[in-house]
């Protein structure tokens, strides 16, 4: 039995749809602008081959069905912006996994928020440093639950939405992303042996924007659900 210096910190996990069941985390590796019109929003046009970035795995905000999950606004920003993503949960690990045969290993999908410190994010770009600061800090990675891939319908041609207060911010459709899901775990496993419990974060279409205290995000993905979350 193996004796630890400190107490080892508890798995990152996220509930499962319509059970008591829970899907250990990993990592979270997220795509950068795999929408175009995003892209376009942010300043680039084309389709340039992905890239990826990191959240560390107890980045998550796991928020059960039905309830309200609560961010603390975070440190250091004044600009903190919403995403809303497909998340894609990894069943089944591999590396150099080829796009006809990325379906088979993963697990579920669920709705997801990639919370972005984006004032801090722009500072990194603008000096040529990494963008952690910006994007992985604690609770960015709200999350809902995860809906086996059996129960999730038609995923790749699903609405996906974003609301704050009520009114739309994002609207768009997962088939519109620049690199489909398939293609992405190509590449992904290309860099990375993906493992069991890895989630990933597909990419937020256009009318990312900024919230504040108060704000109550809601956001969702046909046949995935919802999920909601207040800035306190």
């Amino acid at each position: 039995m193996t004796s630890y210096v400190i107490l080892p910190a508890p798995q990152a996990s996220v509930p499962v749809a319509g059970t008591a069941d829970r899907f250990p985390v990993h990592r979270i590796y997220c795509v950068g602008r795999n929408y175009a019109e995003h892209a376009k929003e942010m300043g680039f046009t084309g389709r340039e081959p992905p890239f990826f970035f990191m959240k560390p795995a107890d980045a998550v905000l796991p928020v059960a069905a039905g309830e309200t999950g609560h961010m603390p606004y975070p440190t250091l920003t004044a600009n903190l912006h919403h995403e809303i993503e497909l998340v894609v949960a990894i069943g089944k690990g591999g590396a150099n996994i080829k796009a006809q045969d990325a379906l088979q290993h993963i697990w579920g999908y669920a709705v997801g928020l990639d919370m972005t410190r984006r004032d801090l994010q722009n500072d990194m770009k603008k000096q040529g440093r990494p963008w952690c600061i910006g994007k992985g800090f604690e609770t960015s990675a709200p999350i809902g639950p995860i809906t086996p891939v059996a129960q999730a319908g038609d995923v790749e041609k699903a609405a996906i939405w974003l609301q704050v207060n009520g009114a739309d911010r994002q609207r768009s459709n997962v088939d519109k992303l620049i690199w489909n899901i398939a293609e992405t775990i190509e590449h992904l496993s290309a860099a990375w042996t993906l493992q069991p419990g890895d989630l990933i974060f597909t990419g937020t279409p256009e009318g990312v924007g900024a919230v504040v205290r108060g704000d109550v995000l809601e956001g969702g993905i046909d046949g995935l659900g919802s999920l909601r979350v207040a800035l306190t």
